[in-house]
């Protein structure tokens, strides 16, 4: 989501004749796009704001800006907190920013962290800032009506609020003709995507129909599924259409059913289960990517186990695994004690990566002797005589370059494997 905004915004400012610049010491504007989901997140860009104090010591007419939603968690406290500040602004007062820079320009700091029930930048062309020109994100909806209670998306993004489908079927077309071959996606829950105005109301499954409609030759992925809302009903529409990729981002969180009702998921384990297994139904061969989060407020040993147990279970390809940060003003943090002492989350959490580490390359060699379609992103970073690319299901190959460039779709044997990379040959 934040590469989505990133891009947004500089949409926003090339407007005002602002122009990006790949190098810092040429800046007259830095702006930095901030996560507020752990503390580690926002500790980095503590960090980051004391070099800059270093650059504005020397170049006194830099403005630096917070935007995103570290901006609207903290707001004036920002402003307090770190003098380099110059700019707070919030994920729904994007528009604002000009007007908020001339007042830096006048000398006063610039602040609007003011959210809105409406606001999704459906008419913005956004600033494609990826480097290869092959694969690009595409926001369909802002904001989260979940409230899990470790989670700050809710209060620092707003309520949950769909594109229209529209906007979002033409920016998937633009790119395509712009020469794009993938499109993902996005939302903080994409399954509950829905759009009321009108005869016939779009959802999820609906859109996901208009946007693989573009041409067969455009692949589309999405993220993120919540568990409580994946449906059959979308499976059946992925299986139904090739080119909707075979690899699904459905985090769990946890294994343990009692804490899952403590961070108010909206499921238990045997029903996130049931949603693996009906993805087994009716995508075979597809893979499963998740979110673990461990020393959850209370958590035991046995819930522990149990997470250990359902990872085994469903032979995750890839998991982003975290130990829990206490966030202020969440439901966590003003109803439960975070007692679970950080060396046992440590320790848990190397459990969890050891064994996702044994589980993706399980995932890996059973793709070895295989001929998987791979669309080309680019020039592997290991060889300029490899490039690489992805499979439907999100499995980077690495394979000799011959006369193939970005954006082709080629063929490849899988010959040979690591835990986080297939390699291999043009069949």
């Amino acid at each position: 989501m934040n590469v989505v905004d990133s891009e947004v915004v500089a949409a926003i400012l090339q407007q005002q004749q602002y122009q990006l610049t790949g190098e810092i010491g040429e800046a007259d504007l830095i702006l930095v796009n901030t996560c507020s989901i752990r503390e580690n997140a926002e500790q980095r860009v503590r960090a980051r704001l004391r070099e800059f104090r270093k650059i504005k010591e020397q170049h006194k007419e830099v403005t630096v800006g917070i935007i995103g939603c570290m901006a609207e968690r903290l707001k004036e406290q920002l402003l307090s907190e770190e003098p380099v500040v110059d700019l707070v602004v919030g994920p729904d007062a994007y528009r604002r920013l000009p007007v908020l820079l001339d007042n830096v320009q006048q000398g006063q700091k610039g602040i609007d962290t003011v959210l809105s029930a409406e606001e999704t930048y459906d008419d913005i062309d956004p600033v494609r800032m990826d480097r290869n020109h092959v694969t690009s994100f595409v926001s369909v909806m802002r904001g989260c009506d979940n409230f899990c209670a470790y989670c700050v998306v809710p209060g620092t993004r707003g309520r949950e609020r769909s594109r229209d489908p529209e906007t979002i079927v033409g920016e998937a077309t633009t790119l395509f003709r712009k020469g794009y071959r993938e499109v993902t996606l996005l939302g903080q829950n994409v399954n509950s995507y829905r759009w009321d105005r009108g005869d016939k109301p779009v959802t999820f499954e609906r859109l996901l129909e208009l946007v693989s409609g573009i041409d067969p030759l455009l692949r589309v992925r999405f993220a993120t599924s919540h568990p409580k809302d994946m449906t059959d009903d979308l499976l059946k529409v992925m299986a139904r259409y090739p080119n909707l990729c075979r690899s699904i981002h459905l985090p769990v969180q946890s294994g343990s059913t009692e804490v899952l009702k403590r961070m108010k998921r909206g499921y238990s384990r045997e029903r996130y289960m049931d949603r693996v297994t009906a993805i087994r139904r009716y995508l075979p061969g597809a893979t499963l990517s998740t979110d673990i989060i461990t020393g959850f407020c209370g958590e035991t040993e046995q819930d522990h186990a149990q997470t250990l147990s359902l990872m085994e279970w469903a032979g995750y390809d890839f998991a982003y695994m975290f130990k829990y940060s206490e966030r202020p003003g969440t439901l966590a943090a003003r109803k439960y004690t975070d007692d679970v002492p950080e060396k046992v989350k440590t320790r848990r959490l190397n459990e969890i990566i050891e064994l996702q580490q044994k589980l993706s390359l399980t995932a890996k060699e059973k793709e070895i002797g295989r001929t998987v379609e791979v669309l080309v992103e680019g020039t592997s970073k290991k060889s300029g005589d490899h490039l690489y690319g992805r499979s439907s299901q999100n499995m980077v190959v690495v394979f000799p370059r011959g006369n193939l460039k970005p954006g082709d779709y080629v063929q490849v044997r899988i010959t040979g494997c690591t835990s986080a990379t297939l390699l291999g040959a043009p069949a």
